[in-house]
Formats: C-alpha cells, sequence, structure tokens
C-alpha cells in the first residue's frame, strides 16, 4: 500500500465510523427514551429481558450503548445484577443486525436488476438525496431524525467502501500474506480483534473493517473466526470504562459482560474445533466473504446466549464473587441523575421530571405542615420542615446542575420545553420550601412567647392557610400530571390570596384601633400574610410557566393580562373561590 492508499483508507474508516455514531445518534433519539424507559421496568424474567435486550439493540445498533445504558441504571438502583445478565445476551445478538446491514455490499452487481438495486453503490446515494431534501424542508424533529438516519447509513457505505477500495493492494502484498498466516494461529488472531475493537469501542464498526477488508482480499476462515471472536471480547472494553466512575454494583455488571464473552467464546470455539477436527468443515479451506462474517458473528452470538441464559445466576454470583464489595453501599436517590445517561437525553429528562415532582411533593406536604401549626406547635413537625427545607435545596443543587448539562444536549423540541419548564419551576418550588420554614418559625415564636391571636384572626388566618393549601396542592397535581386545564386554575385562587391579605390587613387595623390585638401580634400577623401571598406567588409562577411553554411564549405578564382581561374561565373561577374562602360571617 502507498501513501495515498493508507489516507484513502483513513478516510474512509473516518467516514465509516462517523456515519454510524451519526446513525445510532439519531435512531436513540427517534424512539425517544421510551426504549429505554420499558428496558429499565420490563426485566424481571431472563427470556423477557433478552428479547428486550435485542430488540433495543437491534434499534439503536449499539451493544456497548446498550450496556453504558445497564451499567447507569444499576449504579443509580433502578435495576438489579441480575436483571442485566439476560438483556446482555439479547444485546449481543441484537449487534448483529448491523453486519447483516454492511453485508448488502457483497451483493454482485452484475445480476438481475433487482439484486443492482440491492447494492449500496445503487441505493445510498438515493438515501443521502433524501435525507438531504428532508433536513432542508421538514420541520418536525422525527422527520428530521430519519432524514439523518438516512444520511448516517448512506456516509456509513460509502466509508466502507472506500476502506474496500484503499485495501484493494492488500491481496497481493507479501507482508499481509505472512500477517495472515501468522493470524492462523488462534490465540493470536483472538487477541488481534480484541485489540482491534478496544481501540474502536465497537464490535459493529469492527465486523464491518473485518467485512470491508474480506470484499478486497482474502481473508481464510481460519483466520476470520478467530478475530470475530475477539471482536466480541473486545466490545466489553465500553462498559467496563463507565463503570470506573460508578459503584460495585455497576462494577459488578461491566465484569458479567466480560465473563459472558469470554465463556462464550472458550465454549464456543471449543465446541467448533471439536467437531472440525472429528466432522470436518469443508469451507474451512475456502476464505471468508462479507455475508459469512456477518452468519458467523450471529451464530457465535446466538449460541453463546442459549448456552449461557440458562446459568445467569452463576454469572451473577461470580461477578459479585469476582467485585467484592469492602464497605455496605446505598443508592444515592441523586444516583438517576448519571452522566450515562446524556446520551440518552429523552430518558434523561423523563427522569429530572420525576425528581421534580418528588421536590414539588415536599414543597407541598411542607406548607401543609407549616399552616397546621396554627392549631398546636409541635416542635417535631417544626424540625421536619426544617430538614425537608434543607432536603429541597440539595434537590435544586442537584437537578439543576445536571439539567444545565442537559440543555447543552441537541435536545429535541419535546424534550428542550421540558428541560427549560423544569429549570424555571425547580426555583420557585425551592423558595415555597423556604417559606414555610418561615412560616413554621413564625407559629415557634408565638409558642415559644406563649402569644395569642384574637378569635377574628385566627378565623381569617386558618380561612387563607386553607386557600394556600388547596392552591399549592393544586399546583403539585397540575405539575406532576401536566394538567394544562388545572393549572389554569391557579391564577384565580392566587388572586384571592392576595384578596384575603389585603382584607385580613384592613380588618386588623380596626382591631387595632378598637384595643382587640396587640402591634406584636399585629407584626407576626402581618409577617404571616406576607409569607402566605409568596407562596401563591410562586405557585402562580409554576402554573403560567407550564402554560406559557406550552404556548411556545415565556410572556408571563401578558399572559396573565390576557387571562383577567378576557377568559370567561378566569372569572367565574375567581367568584367561586372568593365565595368559597369569605371572611365576612
Amino acid at each position: 500500500m502507498d501513501i495515498f492508499s493508507i489516507l484513502t483508507l483513513a478516510g474512509g474508516l473516518g467516514l465509516f465510523l462517523y456515519g454510524m455514531d451519526v446513525m445510532g445518534d439519531s435512531l436513540k433519539k427517534l424512539a425517544g427514551g421510551k426504549l429505554e424507559l420499558i428496558l429499565s421496568k420490563l426485566t424481571a424474567n431472563r427470556f423477557i429481558g433478552f428479547l428486550l435486550g435485542f430488540f433495543v439493540t437491534a434499534i439503536i445498533q449499539s451493544s456497548s450503548a446498550t450496556t453504558v445504558m445497564l451499567v447507569g441504571f444499576v449504579n443509580s438502583g433502578i435495576m438489579k445484577l441480575g436483571q442485566t445478565i439476560s438483556v446482555i445476551m439479547g444485546a449481543n445478538v441484537g449487534t448483529t443486525v448491523t453486519s447483516w446491514l454492511l453485508s448488502l455490499s457483497g451483493i454482485d452487481g452484475s445480476g438481475a436488476i433487482w439484486l443492482k438495486l440491492l447494492k449500496p453503490t445503487s441505493f445510498t446515494p438515493v438515501l443521502m438525496i433524501v435525507g438531504v431534501i428532508m433536513i432542508m424542508v421538514c420541520k418536525s424533529d422525527k422527520k428530521k431524525n430519519i432524514a439523518t438516519i438516512l444520511i448516517g447509513f448512506a456516509v456509513l457505505m460509502f466509508g466502507m467502501d472506500m476502506m474496500s477500495d484503499a485495501m484493494g493492494g492488500l491481496k497481493d502484498d507479501p507482508s499481509f500474506q505472512q500477517l495472515l498466516i501468522a493470524f492462523e494461529n488462534p490465540i493470536l488472531a483472538i487477541l488481534a480483534g480484541t485489540l482491534l475493537t478496544a481501540i474502536i469501542q465497537s464490535s459493529s464498526a469492527s465486523i464491518g473493517i473485518l467485512q470491508a477488508l474480506a470484499l478486497s482480499c482474502d481473508i481464510p476462515f481460519t483466520v476470520a473466526i478467530p478475530v470475530i471472536l475477539g471482536q466480541n471480547i473486545g466490545t466489553t472494553i465500553t462498559p467496563v470504562i463507565s463503570s470506573i466512575t460508578g459503584n460495585t454494583e455497576s462494577k459488578r455488571v461491566a465484569i458479567s459482560c466480560v465473563y459472558i464473552k469470554i465463556l462464550g467464546v472458550t465454549i464456543f470455539y471449543t465446541v467448533f474445533a471439536l467437531l472440525n477436527h472429528f466432522i470436518g468443515f469443508s469451507f474451512m479451506e475456502g476464505n471468508a466473504t462479507i455475508a459469512s462474517i456477518a452468519t458467523i458473528h450471529t451464530v457465535y452470538n446466538f449460541f453463546a446466549a442459549f448456552v449461557l441464559i440458562w446459568f445467569s445466576k452463576p454469572i451473577a454470583n461470580l461477578a459479585i464473587k469476582t467485585i467484592k464489595s469492602k464497605k455496605q453501599e446505598t443508592v444515592s436517590e441523586f444516583g438517576i441523575l448519571d452522566d450515562r445517561f446524556l446520551t440518552i437525553p429523552s430518558f434523561a429528562v423523563e427522569k429530572c421530571r420525576e425528581m421534580v415532582c418528588t421536590m414539588s411533593m415536599k414543597a407541598r406536604d411542607a406548607v401543609i405542615d407549616a399552616t397546621s401549626l396554627i392549631d398546636k406547635f409541635d416542635k417535631e413537625t417544626l424540625d421536619s420542615i426544617i430538614e425537608s427545607e434543607n432536603h429541597i435545596d440539595v434537590y435544586e443543587d442537584k437537578i439543576s446542575t445536571y439539567l444545565v448539562k442537559l440543555a447543552k444536549s441537541n435536545l429535541p423540541a419535546n424534550e428542550g420545553r421540558i428541560t427549560t419548564e423544569l429549570l424555571q419551576c425547580i426555583n420557585d418550588i425551592e423558595r415555597i420550601s423556604d417559606y414555610s420554614a418561615i412560616i413554621a418559625q413564625h407559629f415557634e415564636e408565638i409558642d415559644r412567647n406563649h402569644l395569642k391571636f384574637s378569635e377574628a384572626a385566627l378565623f381569617e388566618l386558618k380561612t387563607i392557610a386553607s386557600a394556600v393549601n388547596e392552591l399549592i396542592t393544586m399546583t403539585h397535581e397540575a405539575f406532576e400530571k401536566d394538567d394544562l386545564e388545572l393549572a389554569r386554575n391557579v391564577e384565580p385562587l392566587r388572586q384571592v390570596v392576595d384578596r384575603l391579605k389585603v382584607k385580613i390587613k384592613t380588618s386588623h387595623v380596626v382591631r387595632l384601633q378598637e384595643g382587640k390585638c396587640s402591634i406584636e401580634m399585629g407584626l407576626i400577623l402581618s409577617d404571616l400574610l406576607n409569607e402566605y401571598s409568596r407562596v401563591a406567588d410562586h405557585c402562580s409562577n409554576v402554573a403560567v410557566c407550564m402554560l406559557e411553554i406550552e404556548r411556545g411564549s415565556m410572556e408571563a405578564h401578558g399572559h396573565l393580562n390576557n387571562m383577567v382581561n378576557t377568559e370567561e374561565f378566569y372569572s367565574e373561577k375567581y367568584q367561586m373561590y372568593k365565595e368559597k374562602y369569605s371572611i365576612v360571617r
């Protein structure tokens, strides 16, 4: 090979790997995180787990991506080690789909017209043109992802053709022939396949390179088979690297991948060698073709899965004995915010939303607990509210940091909308929890100083507290269920809370003038009313954020003005809440 052939080979390899990466990313985006959610929930049965692993990997075209996903699931506590074994085996079979797609390059273009149409050099230019036109014309993310898949596949096949052309001169190269002779030693061939895949971190890509080589050179089966087996072992490098920063369980998932591959290769090659010795396979005298490489890759993975799936539990136990835990580890509730999931943003966004819903629930409970202290102060309740407030602060820090990372990804429109909504709502939810602690501390002050509200003031405070409790509950439910109709109810009730605050302050001035209330209690009353009003304001912010993002606008004040001035719905709800929370007796 001369320098120009080497440059062509490098360029072809670059296009091949880039096309595979683009196609895989677009396939994951097209799946929209749904596959990952299903995978994380439906793996109790090992055969179902096998099928899920197969279909997920066949769709996203990467067993490495699936196993890294599993490492993340186990690291965050979503799955257990035992559940991942059958999924890994299914993923190993699912990744063979890529080699069959690549085998289309081996179709003889000199035959019938329909065979010529199946040859990639005939249809990939069409795919490229269609993909480019779709990207330029289409607006929806789904159609753009389909277009990118078409372009990625076309680039991948074009890169493979470049590699095959560049390696054409190797056929008669004496040095290459000597290398093939050396690789007839199965151990060396397995090591070579392992090293190649470990470097590029993709068994599909390394199998593709071998197929491209087979298109232009004579690769004996005695070399091809052990190289393919080694390539299957080499793909375990990705989950191993991914697990380095994980907990003990995630490391066990990675070592399970290694054991499955090594055991599978050992058993398969031993059985194959014995059968070949006693029976003799005639094809072993010939050279591997691009289709036969795909066949060997598939047969090996089916064989390994069929044999090893019955030993899922022993493999898990072997992993446990290999990776021993020096201390009892607990899975953090923030473990789901794993950087591994940034590669599947739809799944990551969904999990962030679940965590913000938990955060919202804690804030709701804190407000309700705080307002209940008006009847009887309880130190344990105060401590619980303060602990919850501190916990919610951690939630805000962890989730917002993770969401910022997510926002830097190329998110589809819907996931981008949800990410923006979460980032804006988190701060309001955190502030609500702050005010719950302040409200509780006011009641502690009243209890500590043996103070007491007048009967009228107590009734008015309980009335506005009831309104605030309904408001925070309504806001949480609207956010949790993404219920926009319920969110529209928040603003009328918030206005009623503000109205109550003004009327109660006015009533207090009258009581103060009549000597029925002290200045000290009046100050506490005013502070409580302000805190209730602030809670209501932040509830309104959350609801308005939901409504405005749905409309594709972030003009909150414009939305409120429009609601108040033009919506009959608002007037009806406002009147209803005003009557419900009347302080006139």
